[in-house]
């Protein structure tokens, strides 16, 4: 684990804590990496709840409640697949926060619209899903890596915000 990823995991860690908030995961490229992280510090079970690793379609379908539609119009490597994959991560494993990952993490897989290293990363609650793109090919492990940081800073600001409007 990287000092960037332990230090996000820790902070995060430290407001689901006091807060008493709960985490689901659903990751497709990173496959559960982001999980790790998040359950590599003492005391997560406290509020995280659990993860689906959904690299096929029809796990994003069935256990997640993407839809069919979201998949064919926009493919699984979009922004409309990852808020769908938050919102389905929060009703399937009951938590008040959930963050998701899909994208081409490669070497292969990639297409002219769509290149390897395109990967698209969310974090929400039930008032708000905070999304981003990364479109850099830095290598699978890299890109995995870099997803993995930007999903936990997307959560970080979220439940950050949320503690400053309260």
């Amino acid at each position: 684990m990287s000092v960037e990823t332990k230090t996000l995991s820790k902070e995060i860690s430290e407001i689901f804590w006091r807060e008493g908030f709960t985490l689901a995961t659903a990751e497709s490229c990173t496959a559960g990496h982001v999980a790790a992280i998040i359950t590599a510090i003492p005391g997560s079970s406290r509020f995280y709840k659990g993860g689906i690793v959904a690299y096929a379609d029809e796990v994003k379908r069935n256990l997640l409640q993407v839809k069919a539609e979201t998949l064919e119009t926009h493919g699984a490597v979009s922004e409309e697949t990852v808020v769908e994959l938050v919102q389905g991560a929060m009703d399937t494993l009951g938590t008040d926060h959930a963050i998701a990952t899909s994208g081409i993490a490669g070497p292969g897989g990639g297409t002219p619209e769509k290149p390897v290293g395109t990967i698209w990363v969310a974090a929400g609650d039930k008032k708000r899903i905070l999304t981003a793109k990364l479109s850099e090919d830095n290598g699978r492990d890299l890109n995995i890596q870099a997803a993995t940081i930007k999903t936990l800073q997307l959560l970080l600001e979220l439940v950050q915000n949320n503690e400053n409007e309260q």
